[in-house]
This record gives C-alpha cells, sequence and structure tokens, in this order.
C-alpha cells in the first residue's frame, strides 16, 4: 500500500494549477474570526478574480484586507492532489473597461441577485504542494541497524 507525501510546488506550479480551476475558497475574518467562503473564480495573470454579492460577508470583509484564497483538488480514493493557498490584499474591480472584459472570462457566480462586486486579490505569497503516492516502506526498512 503506498503513502502519501507533500511536493512544494513553486510559483509557476501553482499558477498552472490555478489557472486550470474554478472553485476555491476565501478565507477572511468575520468579526475577528476566521471564516471561509467557496466561490467560482478566475486567474488573471496573477489576481484571484471573483465575484459576490453586494452585502455579503465576503464581500464587505474583503474590501482591502488581506484575505487568502484556497483551492485543492484531492482524490478521496487515493489522497494524492494537490492544493495551492495564496494571500493578498482584495480590493473591489471599479475601471469600467476590466469589469467587461472580465465578464466575458469569469465563469457564473453561484448567487446573482442583487448588486454583484467583483474581487481581486493580487497573490502576494503564493505556495502549494502536490500529494504524491510513494510506496510503503517495508518492515525491513524500519528496523534499526544493530549498534
Amino acid at each position: 500500500m503506498a503513502t502519501v507525501e507533500p511536493v512544494e510546488l513553486d510559483e509557476a506550479g501553482c499558477l498552472r494549477l490555478l489557472a486550470g480551476g474554478e472553485i476555491g475558497r476565501v478565507v477572511f475574518t468575520d468579526s475577528a474570526l476566521p471564516a471561509a467562503q467557496p466561490v467560482t473564480y478566475l486567474l488573471d495573470g496573477e489576481e484571484i478574480v471573483f465575484r459576490t454579492v453586494g452585502g455579503s460577508k465576503v464581500a464587505a470583509a474583503c474590501r482591502n484586507a488581506v484575505v487568502a484564497f484556497q483551492t485543492d483538488c484531492i482524490d478521496p480514493r487515493t489522497g494524492t492532489g494537490w492544493t495551492v493557498l495564496g494571500v493578498g490584499e482584495a480590493y473591489e474591480v471599479a475601471m469600467p473597461e476590466r469589469l467587461s472584459e472580465l465578464a466575458e472570462k469569469m465563469p457564473v457566480p453561484w448567487t446573482v441577485s442583487g448588486r454583484v462586486h467583483t474581487i481581486a486579490v493580487p497573490l502576494q505569497r503564493l505556495s502549494g504542494h502536490r500529494l504524491v503516492a510513494v510506496p510503503a516502506r517495508g518492515p525491513e526498512h524500519d528496523r534499526r541497524p544493530d549498534s
């Protein structure tokens, strides 16, 4: 039986994996406590971009605040896959030209009623791991050499 070990990803590897995803979690502070909200997202350059409804806790908490964004793809049967975590200071995208450009590329948000805010998170810190299967060590590897 194989075990799983994390292998650190470089920044380019993290960005490749983020570019292929569509659902992740925004981690923010809500009343001085950590909170997480799943979102559909787009990687635009080196920024995570997602939409949220006005008046939501995510919209309020993500304006000019340091937040984290995490996404992963893990096979529950084998435990293999990957995980990526980015951290940055979120801001609301307000430029009409950029909003128009993003609207054509963004995945459909889960909630579309009410005023929608487009939030961007520049990835100032980025880390990730691949979870890879390695052969299990047999009992002969677990023995200590005689002294």
